[in-house]
C-alpha cells in the first residue's frame, strides 16, 4: 500500500496570518488620508481613500499622477521608481521653495492612526516625521515594512511611467514579485529552495544515467582486458623458459673447455718438470769457478764506490771554495763603490753647506725688512654697521615685495573668476543650460557635452536640448510657450534615426534626460494660421506655433507633443470677453494675465473651464541682468588696473632690492679686501720665518754628517782583509784540484778491472 501523501504547505506560516478587516472595513496599513502641500500641480490637497477599490478619474493634466507620486515618495520610495525625475526637488511646485506629503495609515485598531510626513525642498533635502516627531528614514521604512507595503514592487505599486517595464517582466519574474507582494516572507525563500532542489534533482538524474552507462562500458572493457592478461601471462612464462635455456648453453660450453684445458696443462707441466731437472744437474757442475769470480768482483765494486764517494766530497769542497771566492769578490767591489760614493758625498756636502748659509742669510734679511701690519678696526666697524643697515632694508623690501606678490596673485585670481563669470553670463547656451539645471535637470550640462563630443558616432543630425534650439523674440510669448510645453520636452534630445536614439538613450539613463525619435512623414503639412474677423474682434492675433523660430524637426515635435497649433494668443480684450471665445471653437488661449482652457468629458460631454494664472518665465530669461554684466566689466577693469599698478610697484621694489644688494656686495668686497690684506701679511711673515727655521735645521743636519777621511780608512782596511781571504781560498782550491785528479785516475783503473771480471763471469 502506498504511503499516505504529505499534506499541502499551509497558505500562511505561523505568525504570518493574513490581516483581517476591522469594523470600519479597513485593513491595518490601508491609506486613510493623503495631504499634499506645494506638491507638483497642487497648492494644497486633502484626500481620504476608501477601504476598498478607489478610482481617481479626470482629464489629462488634472493631477491624477501627482497622487501616485505622492504615495510613492511619502512611503519612503526613491524618485527613480516613478520614472519621472531623479531628485525629490523636482516634485516641489514651480515657484515654491518647499512642500510636504503626509500619508496617514490605519493602525491595528480603528482609532490607531500612523501619520508619515515627508518634507521636501528644491535643494533635494528630505525631513521625516512619524506622528509629528522627527525620525530617520530607516525608522519610517521599518514601519512601512511592518504592513508589507512595497512601493518598489511593480505587482503591488505600478506607476504609469513604468507600465512598459512591467510588461517586459517574464512570467517567472512576475511570480517572484507576486510572492513578495503577498506578504508571507517565507514564500520567496521556499520558492528559491524549490527551484534549487529541482535543479539538483535533474542534475542527479543526469549523473545517474551517465554513471550507469560508464559502468556498463567499463565492465565490457574489463572482460576484454582479462582475456588479454591471460595471453600475456602465457607468453611471459614461455619467454622466461627460453631465457633460462639461453643462460645454460654457455655453462655447458664452459665445462667442456675447462676439462680440455686441465688435460693440456697437466701434460705441459710434466714436460717442463723434466727439463728443469736436467738444467739443475748442469748448473751444479759449473757453480764453483763462478763464485770465486763474483767474490773478487764484489771487492772491486766496494773499492769503486769508496773512490766515487771521495770524488763527490772533493767536488762539493771545490764548489764551496768557489762560492766563497765569488762572495768575497762582490764584497770587494761594493767596498770600492762605497769609497767612490764617499768622495762624491763630500763634494756635495760642501756645496750644500755653502748654499744653505746663503739662503739662510737672505731669509733673515727678508724677515728683518718686513714691516708690521695693523688691522684698521675703525674702518672694519663702520663697514659692519653699513652691512647690517643694508641687510635690514633688504629684508623689509623682500617682505613688502612678497606681500605685494601675494596681493597680486589674489588680484589675478579675482580677475580670472570675474572674466569666467562674465563670459558665462554673456553665453546664451550656458545660460539656457543653467536654467534647465535650476529647473530640475541636474545633469543636463554633462549630457549636452557628451552629445557634442560623440556627434561623430551618429548617423544623422541630433537636436537638443530643445530649449537651446528655440528662439523667441517676445518675452510674453516666451512665457506662454514655456508654461504650455511640458517640462520634459525642454530638456529632451531629438534624433532622426532609431539607432541614434538607442545609442544616446543608453547614455542618457545615467543623466535622467529623455530622448525622442522623430519620424519624417512625407506629405505632412502644418495647419496654416487663419485669423478670422471674429477672432480679431475678440483680440486674438496669433497662435503659439507662430511666435518662435526653431529647426523644422524641433518645431514639428513641439507641435505634435504639446498641441501648439491649437493654442491661440490674445490681448486684454480677449481676457474681458473670454466667454465668447469658446463659441468660436477655440478651447485653449492665452492673455497677458491668464491661460484659459476648456475640456470636454468623454462620458457626459460636459465642458469644464480652467483658468490658470501665468507665471513669469524661468527658462527664457533673455534679459541678461545688464547691470550685473556692467558691474562685472567695471570690476574687471579695476582688477586689470590694480594688477598693472602692482606689477609696476613690484618691479620698482625689485630694482631697489637689486641696488641695495649691489651696495651690500661692494661693502662686503671692501671688508674682504682688508681681511685678505691682513691674512696675506700674516701668511708672508709666517712663510719667511718657516724658511729661516728650515735652513737652520738643514745646516745643522749637514754639519752632523760623518767625517769622510775616517770612513775612507775603514774601507781601505776592509779591502785588505778581503784580499787576504781570497788568497787563502785560491790555495785551498789548488789542493782540491790535485786531489781530484788522483781520485779520478784510481777510479778509472778499478772500473777497468771490474769490467774484465764481468766478462769472465759471463763466459
Amino acid at each position: 500500500m502506498a504511503a499516505p501523501r504529505a499534506t499541502k504547505r499551509p497558505k500562511f506560516a505561523s505568525g504570518a496570518a493574513p490581516p483581517q478587516r476591522g469594523e470600519d472595513d479597513y485593513v491595518p496599513g490601508n491609506i486613510v488620508e493623503i495631504e499634499l502641500f506645494n506638491f507638483m500641480t497642487y497648492d494644497r490637497l486633502v484626500c481620504c481613500p476608501g477601504p476598498r477599490l478607489n478610482l481617481v478619474v479626470g482629464p489629462n493634466g488634472s493631477g491624477k499622477s501627482s497622487l501616485v507620486c505622492a504615495i510613492a515618495l511619502g512611503l519612503a520610495g526613491d524618485p527613480s521608481i516613478l520614472g519621472r525625475a531623479s531628485s525629490v526637488g523636482a516634485f516641489v511646485k514651480r515657484g515654491e521653495v518647499a512642500g510636504h506629503v503626509k500619508i496617514s495609515l490605519r493602525g491595528d485598531t480603528a482609532d490607531d492612526k500612523i501619520c508619515v510626513t515627508r518634507k521636501i525642498d528644491t535643494k533635494n533635502k528630505s525631513e521625516w516625521l512619524l506622528n509629528g516627531a522627527t525620525v530617520t528614514k530607516k525608522e519610517v521604512i521599518d514601519v512601512i515594512k511592518k504592513f508589507n507595503i512595497q512601493v518598489n514592487n511593480l505587482t503591488q505599486f505600478l506607476p504609469q511611467d513604468r507600465v512598459s517595464e512591467f510588461a517586459k517582466l517574464s512570467p517567472i519574474q512576475l511570480l517572484e514579485e507576486t510572492e513578495k507582494a503577498v506578504g508571507d516572507p517565507d514564500l520567496p525563500i521556499q520558492h528559491r529552495q524549490l527551484v534549487e532542489r529541482s535543479k539538483e534533482l535533474k542534475a542527479f538524474e543526469v549523473a545517474i544515467r551517465q554513471n550507469e552507462q560508464t559502468l556498463n562500458n567499463l565492465k565490457a572493457l574489463n572482460a576484454e582486458q582479462e582475456r588479454d592478461v591471460e595471453r600475456v601471462r602465457l607468453r611471459d612464462n614461455l619467454l622466461r623458459k627460453a631465457e633460462s635455456m639461453k643462460k645454460k648453453v654457455p655453462w655447458l660450453k664452459y665445462d667442456m673447455m675447462k676439462k680440455e684445458f686441465i688435460e693440456v696443462i697437466q701434460e705441459k707441466e710434466k714436460i717442463a718438470k723434466q727439463e728443469m731437472e736436467e738444467a739443475a744437474r748442469v748448473w751444479e757442475d759449473s757453480k764453483g769457478p763462478i763464485d770465486k769470480l763474483k767474490k773478487h768482483k764484489a771487492t772491486h765494486t766496494s773499492n769503486i764506490k769508496k773512490i766515487s764517494g771521495q770524488v763527490n766530497q772533493n767536488m762539493d769542497n771545490r764548489h764551496k771554495v768557489m762560492d766563497h771566492d765569488l762572495k768575497l769578490n762582490a764584497e770587494l767591489k761594493a767596498t770600492f763603490d762605497e769609497m767612490d760614493d764617499l768622495k762624491k758625498q763630500e763634494k756635495s756636502r760642501q756645496r750644500r753647506i755653502l748654499k744653505t748659509k746663503e739662503d739662510l742669510a737672505a731669509a733673515e734679511k727678508e724677515l728683518e725688512d718686513l714691516q708690521p701690519y695693523e688691522l684698521p678696526k675703525a674702518e672694519m666697524a663702520q663697514l659692519t654697521d653699513q652691512i647690517a643697515r643694508i641687510s635690514v632694508e633688504i629684508k623689509n623690501l623682500k617682505a613688502e615685495r612678497n606681500a605685494m606678490e601675494s596681493q597680486l596673485a589674489r588680484e589675478e585670481e579675482s580677475l580670472r573668476r570675474c572674466s569666467d563669470r562674465l563670459k558665462e553670463m554673456e553665453s546664451k547656451n550656458s545660460k539656457l543650460l543653467q536654467a534647465l539645471r535650476s529647473a530640475g535637470a541636474d545633469k543636463i550640462i554633462e549630457a549636452y557635452h557628451w552629445v557634442q563630443a560623440n556627434k561623430k558616432n551618429l548617423r544623422q543630425e541630433v537636436y537638443g536640448p530643445v530649449l537651446l534650439e528655440v528662439n523667441v523674440q517676445d518675452k510674453l510669448h516666451a512665457t506662454y510657450l514655456e508654461d504650455h510645453v511640458p517640462n520634459y520636452l525642454w530638456k529632451s534630445f531629438i534624433t532622426l534615426d532609431a539607432s541614434d536614439r538607442d545609442y544616446i538613450a543608453r547614455e542618457m539613463k545615467q543623466y535622467g534626460i529623455p530622448v525622442l525619435n522623430y519620424l519624417v512623414r512625407e506629405g505632412t503639412r502644418r495647419r496654416p494660421l487663419n485669423i478670422t474677423p471674429e477672432m480679431e474682434q475678440l483680440g486674438i492675433y496669433s497662435r503659439l506655433d507662430q511666435v518662435f523660430q526653431a529647426p523644422d524637426t524641433v518645431k514639428d515635435v513641439l507641435i505634435s507633443q504639446a498641441g501648439l497649433d491649437d493654442s491661440y494668443i490674445g490681448t486684454d480684450e480677449t481676457h474681458r470677453r473670454a466667454d465668447e471665445v469658446s463659441k468660436l471653437g477655440i478651447y485653449d488661449f492665452w492673455t497677458p494675465d491668464n491661460h484659459y482652457r476648456w475640456s470636454k468629458s468623454r462620458y457626459s460631454g460636459y465642458m469644464s473651464a480652467f483658468v490658470d494664472a501665468i507665471h513669469p518665465s524661468r527658462l527664457f530669461k533673455s534679459n541678461l541682468d545688464v547691470s550685473g554684466i556692467e558691474d562685472l566689466r567695471l570690476q574687471k577693469e579695476d582688477h586689470v588696473t590694480n594688477i598693472e599698478g602692482m606689477r609696476e610697484a613690484i618691479k620698482t621694489l625689485h630694482r631697489k632690492q637689486r641696488q641695495l644688494e649691489d651696495e651690500e656686495a661692494n661693502i662686503h668686497r671692501q671688508k674682504e679686501e682688508i681681511i685678505n690684506a691682513m691674512r696675506y701679511h700674516k701668511k708672508t711673515r709666517e712663510e719667511i720665518q718657516r724658511r729661516v727655521d728650515i735652513k737652520k735645521r738643514i745646516l745643522k743636519d749637514i754639519s752632523r754628517e760623518d767625517d769622510v777621511e775616517s770612513s775612507t780608512r775603514k774601507l781601505v782596511n776592509q779591502v785588505a782583509k778581503i784580499n787576504d781571504e781570497r788568497f787563502h781560498a785560491m790555495i785551498k782550491l789548488k789542493d782540491l784540484l790535485t786531489e781530484a785528479v788522483a781520485l779520478k785516475w784510481s777510479h778509472t783503473e778499478k772500473n777497468m778491472t771490474l769490467i774484465e771480471l764481468d766478462t769472465k763471469v759471463c763466459h
